[in-house]
């Protein structure tokens, strides 16, 4: 199977790359020389002259803080590039896999979110991932939305990343505890994009919305002691509330996810993080 992947530095977008050969799928990965996704027209472009058989968007616009100033271009890649990705597939009868994000929703829930949960994002990077989502649907073709939060990796900019580098310098760190979500590896993510594609193929009725995320759920502040014992670090965590740490742009308290669909209709069960992250650290 032949899949055409948007992105190629981007944490999933690498996993994508290293997972294809081993379930027996030629990943072809474009980056941004490639495929400006400031032009959708051209990523359509490029799908219609493809001998891909499925396609997945792993790249966005994923600067949180700075989408709040520049929506316009946040939203060319987040929102118009996908639409028009996937009116691309559709026309060819291709499936496409577009990974979107727990910010669509405004964290208000006292559980964990389900897919066809009224959305409603804080923000100008949720505006747009939601604006995408609405495009691909619209586009009529097979697909899958698959909604992901706090993915991590070794090498990427993400939460694990940033702890290690601080703990380098620091021996004591305040961190948001009243924020709680899943934490997602890379790796994981790729795997299930990858069996989504393999399964639509074969049956475009399984197209909708999904979750995936890790488990269990953790707040940052937990997750972030979770890596330093992990790591073997003595490093002294500090909950605080999200109002003393303001940014830009307002983050979801609740990024739970509920993943039961996504298990149910593909057989993908949620990753253990802890599992992932020691192998992680470990090989690092």
């Amino acid at each position: 199977m032949k899949v055409l992947v948007f992105g190629k530095t981007g944490q999933v977008a690498r996993a994508l790359i290293e997972a294809g050969p081993t379930v027996g799928m030629q990943i072809t990965a474009l980056g941004r020389d490639a495929a400006d996704l400031t032009n959708p027209a051209a990523c359509a472009a490029i799908i219609a002259a493809s001998d891909c058989d499925a396609v997945i968007n792993a790249a966005a616009y994923t600067a949180v803080d700075a989408a709040e100033t520049d929506e316009a271009t946040a939203r060319m890649i987040n929102a118009d590039a996908p639409a028009a990705m996937a009116q691309a597939c559709a026309a060819k009868g291709i499936p496409f896999v577009h990974v979107s994000t727990d910010y669509v929703f405004d964290g208000t829930e006292g559980k964990p979110w389900q897919p066809d949960d009224p959305a409603g994002p804080l923000g100008a990077y949720g505006r747009t991932k939601l604006a995408g989502e609405e495009g691909v649907a619209a586009a009529g073709g097979t697909f899958a939305i698959l909604r992901t939060a706090w993915v991590f990796d070794a090498a990427g900019k993400n939460f694990v990343t940033t702890m290690l580098r601080l703990s380098e310098t620091r021996d004591a760190l305040c961190v948001v505890g009243d924020q709680f979500g899943g934490p997602t590896p890379a790796t994981a993510i790729a795997d299930a994009c990858l069996l989504i594609a393999k399964t639509l193929a074969k049956d475009p009725s399984a197209s909708g919305t999904y979750h995936f995320s890790g488990a269990p759920d953790v707040s940052w502040a937990d997750f972030a002691r979770a890596i330093f014992n992990i790591a073997g670090r003595d490093v002294k965590i500090t909950d605080i509330p999200t109002a003393d740490y303001p940014t830009p742009a307002k983050r979801p308290s609740n990024s739970r996810l509920d993943c039961s669909s996504t298990k149910s209709t593909f057989g993908i069960t949620q990753p253990d993080w802890h599992t992932a992250l020691a192998k992680m650290l470990t090989q690092a």
